[in-house]
């Protein structure tokens, strides 16, 4: 199914004096302008497009890469405000609206903000909004603690900065945290600490847990995920078993489940260890 403010690949059916008319599936036929065309294209070929309203409202294709799809949050910028609310940049020959209803505060032209792309299901136009908090994932995030994400540094609070996570959560970075300049807008690494219990995340961006202490850990790791979180080994396991199992020595798996147990990622029960 093709849907409007995302990618597609589509068949070229037929070309016309305005362009290729591609299979738009539920769309019926969708035109590709002929300044999109290209000498690889041809009819029966498959070409990756953006799908969009054009100011007339008509559904077409594009080869561009627009500032952000449907479903994204991104950094954009106010290219001008009008009466019924601001234009960030989005693609070329088109900008994308921020109603005046969707603004947390009135946005000003040549200034950047941090905005969610969504389809109106009513007017099915695309449009964006400043109100990101409607549009974070209400399920609770599965990661584990360490787990290395991508975050996008959304405002400023008194604990640190609000950061959205792996586009879909809301996150906290705190200030002791933050060890080197950093702005709104700027995409970032970062690594989970603590999930809490209303489904937000506390972060650092500081590498931390096994992925910094010891790559043996890691391995234990994945292999405790593939065992379903519990392995029957510990501390007290004989050396030739862990050996067998781990392709470790003893002395290593040791120093191992001990960094993991330091940093919370793990437990160490009398019969075994346990993914935290």
């Amino acid at each position: 199914m093709v849907h409007l403010g995302s990618f597609s690949t589509l068949e070229i059916l037929k070309k016309t004096d305005f362009g290729y008319y591609l299979d738009g599936h539920n769309f019926g036929e969708i035109l590709l302008p002929k300044r999109y065309i290209t000498s690889e294209m041809a009819i029966g070929k498959m070409v990756r497009v953006f799908i969009y309203l054009d100011g007339e409202e008509r559904i077409v294709a594009t080869t561009e890469t627009p500032t952000a799809s449907v479903g994204e949050f991104a950094f954009l910028k106010v290219k001008s405000v009008e009466q019924i609310g601001a234009f960030v940049e989005w693609l070329e020959n088109k900008d994308l609206l921020v109603p005046f209803k969707e603004q947390k505060i009135r946005m000003e032209a040549g200034k950047s903000y941090i905005v969610y792309v969504y389809e109106d299901k009513v007017t099915n136009r695309i449009a964006a909004s400043m109100k990101l908090e409607k549009f974070f994932s209400k399920t609770i995030p599965q990661y584990n603690v360490g787990e290395e994400v991508d975050l996008l540094l959304w405002t400023p609070t008194d604990l640190g900065y609000k950061v959205i996570v792996n586009g879909m959560f809301l996150g906290l970075v705190y200030k002791n945290e933050i060890y080197s300049k950093i702005q709104i807008g700027q995409k970032l690494k970062g690594y989970v600490k603590k999930i809490r219990e209303d489904g937000k995340l506390d972060l650092t961006l500081q590498a931390t847990g096994y992925q910094r202490i010891n790559p043996n850990a890691d391995k234990i790791i994945q292999m405790l995920k593939k065992a379903g979180g519990f392995l029957p080994y510990n501390d007290k396991s004989d050396a030739e078993i862990i050996y067998a199992i781990f392709h470790m020595s003893k002395k290593t798996f040791k120093q191992a489940i001990g960094n993991l147990y330091k940093i919370r990622g793990i437990s160490i029960e009398n019969d075994g260890i346990r993914l935290a």
